[in-house]
């Protein structure tokens, strides 16, 4: 494999230029992740007061897309960083994601365009952006590196993801209490269309943090041709990404990603629904005001953690572990770890979301969280080791065709399946039709928006109406729901797709034993 033009990596040292990519990886997903684990609840959920308010299919489909641009772009666009330059392409691909974020926070309302398509064009221009970041980032990150170094190098490197992806969660309960002590200065209330606003110019702000770094990296060089014409990259992009071989493990690697992102793109909204952590917030009444107020917010149905602390274990999970598991498996084939990662994620899946209890949650989160570290840093490391020289770039872009592919159809499947048989005000408006007086027996047909023609309610007002109907408080409502329609199923079919992921990729492994370039 090439190494950069600095000092060559040994088994114990890392060059500047390593760590400093690092640091780039770092601010960029606590950008990121401010926007991300938000961006579900901004979305659709109903009981929101400054969202969008859009449906389930309409999350699912932004969704979709955002995948789309983010993850199968690079196949492209990682060709296009070793014919054109890391440096180069990674400053470009700041300067799209700082404009995505700005326009999340200054188009909406705007009257010549939907909230949907506002959103939608805001989140494209972002996805772009990463999608010219990631194997540009990654390819010069790889060429810091030998096969020596690979492993505990690519742990670090996704120890620093998840760095920035710990800190980002708690941008939005920071921007929520200083909101609240001075307004004046930060003038928003929680979940008010200025403090969505604030959120998304932070993630500017914080991508802003990246240009001086990039100034003050050395290009690596990637050993392809410097005067390619875009169309032979593009040419040689296709013609390796039909390898039969390499087609069926992106195949089986698309399965894995479509169950595994719905952890951090279905779950905020399941736990927003039906996810009851009031005994934990309680367990924090040692804490002064302040900080308790940063981690507990009021809801309908009392004091509770914030879904996206909750789901920001997976990340300090993975701060804690990472780098020790990525010793730990130093030395086993990168498909035999992922392949017992894979069982590992499955069963933290369904053990996360097959409970309403808090601390269970947080169990089913920590089984993820081991098997994520044992498939997430081998994804990258398996395919740096496997790439040709010159294409080191062009195969880490393979990288995110699988998180593509498995998040476009994950999310168009978690759209229909959370729109109809998961979402909290949906089946409030199933319970209003099928079972009170007000929709006298109407049959639940699968579309809410004819259930609210029908009823006359408003999905967003679905459940305040069930419980004037029923005689319930908002928490014996949500009981009522949980009992009666038991949305946890719905991630039996994630699950199911997650296991045949594992038995396909193990039958990969089998074969791979007997292919040197692919025996890694």
């Amino acid at each position: 494999m090439p190494i950069s033009s600095e000092s060559p990596p040994t088994r114990r040292r890392f060059g500047r230029t390593f760590w400093t990519l690092n640091a780039i990886e770092m601010w960029e997903r606590l950008a990121f992740y401010n926007l991300r684990v938000m961006a579900p609840i901004y979305i659709m959920q109903a009981d929101n007061p400054g969202g969008l308010h859009l449906s389930a299919a309409d999350k699912g489909a932004i969704y979709a897309w955002w995948a789309v641009f983010q993850s199968l772009l690079p196949m492209v666009t990682g060709g296009l960083a070793d014919r054109y330059g890391y440096k180069r392409t990674l400053g470009f691909a700041l300067s799209l994601m700082l404009t995505g974020y700005v326009m999340m926070a200054v188009v909406r309302d705007v009257p010549w365009i939907s909230n949907y398509w506002a959103f939608f064009l805001s989140i494209m221009t972002l996805a772009t952006g990463t999608a010219f970041f990631k194997p540009s980032l990654q390819g010069s990150l790889a060429h810091q590196l030998t096969k020596e170094t690979s492993s505990v190098g690519w742990g670090i490197f996704y120890w620093v993801v998840n760095v920035g992806a710990f800190i980002g969660p708690f941008m939005p309960s920071l921007l929520q209490t200083l909101g609240s002590a001075f307004p004046a200065m930060f003038g928003a209330e929680p979940h008010s269309k200025d403090a969505w606003r604030n959120l998304f110019l932070v993630s500017a702000a914080v991508t802003c943090f990246n240009f001086p770094l990039l100034l003050t990296i050395r290009d690596s060089p990637s050993g392809a041709s410097k005067t390619e014409s875009v169309v032979s990259v593009l040419r040689r992009t296709f013609a390796n990404f039909f390898e039969p071989r390499l087609l069926c493990w992106i195949l089986i690697m698309s399965c894995f990603w479509l169950m595994m992102y719905q952890l951090w793109d279905l779950q905020p909204n399941f736990i927003a629904d039906w996810v009851d952590s009031r005994p934990m917030a309680q367990a924090l009444h040692w804490l002064p005001p302040v900080l308790r107020d940063a981690l507990v917010e009021q809801t309908d149905r009392g004091p509770m953690i914030p879904q996206q602390l909750l789901l920001n274990f997976n990340a300090f999970f993975i701060i804690v572990g990472v780098v020790g598991v990525s010793w730990l498996t130093r030395r086993m084939r990168t498909l035999a770890a992922m392949l017992i990662g894979m069982v590992v994620v499955t069963t933290g899946l369904l053990v996360a979301g097959w409970t309403q209890n808090a601390w269970i949650l947080v169990a089913g989160i920590l089984c993820f969280s081991v098997g994520e570290m044992m498939t997430g840093p081998k994804n990258n490391e398996y395919l740096a080791l496997i790439a040709p020289p010159g294409k080191t770039g062009l195969y880490l872009g393979y990288a995110n065709i699988p998180m593509g592919l498995g998040v476009f159809v994950g999310s168009w499947l978690a759209g229909i399946i959370y729109g109809r048989f998961g979402e909290k005000a949906v089946l409030a408006l199933r319970y209003l039709a099928e079972q009170t007086p007000l929709g006298d027996g109407i049959s639940w047909s699968g579309d809410p928006a004819a259930l609210e023609t029908v009823l006359g309610v408003k999905r967003t007002e679905a459940m305040q109406k069930l419980q004037e109907v029923t005689g319930l408080d908002p928490t014996a409502a949500t009981q009522l729901l949980w009992d009666t329609y038991a949305p946890h199923h719905l991630w039996i079919p994630f699950a199911l797709i997650g296991i045949a992921a594992t038995i396909a990729l193990w039958i990969f492994n089998q074969r791979a034993k007997r292919w040197s370039d692919m025996n890694a």
